[in-house]
């Protein structure tokens, strides 16, 4: 792992989650409010509760497993498992678990997305990607 992954994880685990929950209060205003999410890089878990504008219930996902694979020059996004308390959100992703899904090539954010695909690189990649 290089120095620049390391002090990113480091950067991502050290920054208060009331400032992550502000800026994205921010960015997603009209839209949705964050009330709760928890991230862990390196177990690769991800919880988010959002309560989406003008509804009343929260939804609330759980991902288990992401990763990004690299192959040759493509990139691809995989989700071993995700669940929601919306039975529909749920069986969205029982749908999409397990299978990559190419992450479209834009030269302008190809360094950026170089570095994402280091910093979620797959512990063990699968042998082939369809």
């Amino acid at each position: 792992m290089s120095f620049k992954i390391s002090l990113v994880k480091m950067a991502i685990n050290w920054t208060p989650k009331m400032m992550v929950m502000w800026v994205a209060n921010i960015i997603l205003k009209g839209i949705a409010e964050l009330s709760d999410y928890s991230f862990d890089l390196d177990a690769r878990k991800v919880y988010v509760q959002t309560t989406l504008y003008g509804e009343i219930d929260p939804i609330e996902v759980w991902l288990d497993g992401f990763a990004i694979i690299s192959e040759e020059k493509s990139k691809y996004l995989i989700l071993e498992q995700g669940t929601s308390n919306k039975p529909w959100l749920t069986n969205i992703f029982s749908k999409i678990a397990g299978k990559p899904w190419k992450i479209p090539a834009m030269p302008q954010f190809a360094a950026h997305i170089d570095f994402i695909a280091e910093l979620l690189k797959a512990e063990n990649a699968p042998e082939q990607l369809d």
